[in-house]
């Protein structure tokens, strides 16, 4: 067969095998023993490097929340979670950044231009939640002056949200 090099060829591997076997080799089934139990734990550690370990439950929190609740303190806590999220964000960035400093990777001016532009964003994030905050505020103002002027057994006109 012209896959095998020139020495070999399947009849010649066979005869070799049965030479290997005869009875006048007393060290054909140590050898046998051995190269099984060898190939068996390369095996076996493929099969165990190749396992993934099981997935872990994901618990999500829900937050309840009150159904008569204001717009405005929707958008107060808009803004706190805001604040929050950008401290914890520094604090991860400090961390990945000493380790790029132990890397020697360089982050400065990157980290300065992303700063800027991130600044800039968060500025009119806030800018656009403190405007819905002042007109959800003069709404709500509006709101609570009409059902004071409203007579005790009247029903309280209906908003637009």
């Amino acid at each position: 067969m012209a896959i095998f090099p020139r020495p070999a060829s399947p009849k010649s591997a066979l005869a070799d095998l049965r030479d290997m076997f005869s009875p006048d080799r007393p060290h054909r089934w140590t050898l046998l023993v051995l190269s099984v139990t060898v190939t068996s734990l390369l095996l076996w550690a493929f099969l165990l490097d190749t396992r993934t370990p099981p997935k872990e439950r994901q618990i999500i929190y829900v937050e309840s929340w009150m159904a008569d609740r204001k717009d405005s303190d929707i958008i107060k806590r808009q803004l706190k979670d805001l604040t929050e999220y950008e401290g914890s964000l520094r604090t991860e960035q400090v961390s990945f950044q000493k380790v790029a400093d132990r890397l020697g990777i360089e982050w400065r001016e990157e980290e300065a231009r992303n700063r800027k532009r991130r600044e800039e964003t968060i500025a009119a994030v806030k800018k656009n939640l403190e405007k819905k905050l002042a007109t959800a505020l003069e709404r709500e103002g509006k709101l609570a002056t009409a059902q004071a002027g409203a007579a005790p057994g009247a029903s309280s006109p209906p908003t637009a949200r």
